[in-house]
């Protein structure tokens, strides 16, 4: 049975507002989770897989004040971890890997313990589901690169985005520019165990957008009525293996060897834009906000990122500049160069100076300190139960 609003809601507004503690899952984002709920006085627990625990329950454990270590992070829906969960008053906060390997069923339907965010929207990443981030950027009207329903279709430079075989974290993009290439291609990584046939045929076919990439992140607020309805946070880009690795040789060389690309993301680097081109990314993530609240009540709460490119219309003849979007993060994007890098979070530490100096915060040091900036004013305001799912 599918996890009423409410029921969190009554939850959460139960809870004794004086010990919120901020859980999350020990993969991704879990250090910057840590660091801002610390930041904001807030108490803090960390699930745990045995043999990937040393990161927080070692090397970070100043961060944490409760570690659970559980044999699988699906464990996680097991009741006994649950009832530990409720009984340390914690809003949890959901991640990537929250996502992957808790999965969609447990967390709508067993995983009773208030999110901050939309636990229903989260299945919308997933591209192979009905009501995706795809069907909802074109429902909102939102610029996407132009898709290709079967590789016969191919007429231009293409990805082929290919679930991996052997992670269920990552995706092994390949490029075609003719159906004939296509084939070779998809042929090779099949071979070599990187991809399988059953997900090539689930997998997504797109121009390749040839533009700068830019992932905009943002934070969209539960209480618009104190905060706002959403705002940037600034941008990053990724690094890749082993794709910047081949990137990095000479082109002599990168011709010179045959082995499968694969686009594992492992690394951030911050990027500013030209402000000429920010409302594109501001009229985007407007458009993504509002479909998001009709479509996945009650829309976005906290993090979230557009991934895309700006970059030439090719459907125009005015060669205007547009903001492709082609993938979106309807949860923390997991971006730690943010906050170092990004000129927003001088310029939100400004716009919520009051509620910083309330707090005892000097300024706004990374996005993550704004859903701890909600999540300890709803506890201090009686208004738990608006920021929860």
């Amino acid at each position: 049975m599918v996890i009423k609003r409410k029921n969190m809601q009554k939850l959460a507004s139960s809870y004794e507002t004086d010990s919120i503690t901020i859980g999350v899952l020990g993969s991704h984002s879990a250090e910057e989770v840590g660091v801002s709920a610390k930041a904001m006085g807030l108490p803090t627990v960390v699930i745990c897989q045995k043999g990937r625990e040393a990161l927080y329950a070692k090397y970070n454990k100043h961060l944490y004040d409760h570690i659970i270590i559980l044999e699988e992070f699906s464990d996680l829906i097991n009741e006994e971890v649950q009832e530990k969960l409720r009984k340390l008053n914690t809003i949890f906060i959901p991640n990537r890997s929250f996502s992957v390997y808790v999965g969609y069923d447990n967390i709508e339907n067993k995983f009773k313990v208030p999110l901050y965010g939309n636990r229903m929207i989260l299945r919308a990443e997933e591209r192979n589901e009905e009501r995706n981030q795809y069907w909802l950027l074109e429902k909102a009207g939102i610029k996407i690169p132009k898709k290709f329903n079967t590789p016969e279709e191919i007429d231009r430079l293409a990805i082929v985005k290919v679930q991996q075989k052997m992670n269920p974290l990552e995706r092994a993009f390949f490029y075609a520019s003719s159906i004939k290439e296509y084939h070779k291609k998809a042929e090779e990584l099949i071979k070599k165990e990187v991809i399988d046939e059953e997900d090539l045929k689930k997998a997504r076919i797109e121009e390749y957008v040839l533009g700068q990439k830019f992932n905009a992140n943002f934070q969209g607020w539960a209480l618009k009525e104190t905060f706002d309805d959403f705002d940037l946070v600034g941008f990053d880009d990724r690094k890749q293996t082993n794709l910047h690795g081949l990137l990095d040789l000479p082109a002599r060389d990168q011709l010179s060897i045959n082995i499968p690309i694969r686009n594992e993301e492992i690394g951030h680097y911050g990027l500013t834009m030209r402000e000429s081109k920010k409302p594109l990314v501001h009229q985007a993530a407007e458009k993504f906000s509002r479909i998001s609240e009709e479509e996945y009540s009650p829309g976005i709460i906290g993090l979230f990122a557009l991934q895309g490119a700006v970059a030439y219309d090719s459907d125009s003849e005015q060669k205007k500049l547009m903001f492709y979007v082609f993938d979106v993060s309807p949860r923390i994007p997991g971006c730690p160069c943010v906050g170092p890098t990004s000129p927003e979070m001088r310029r939100l530490s400004l716009k919520y100076q009051r509620f910083l100096r309330r707090y005892g915060c000097e300024r706004i040091d990374s996005p993550m300190d704004l859903p701890m900036l909600e999540i300890k004013y709803a506890a201090e305001n009686d208004k738990l139960g608006k920021i929860v799912t």
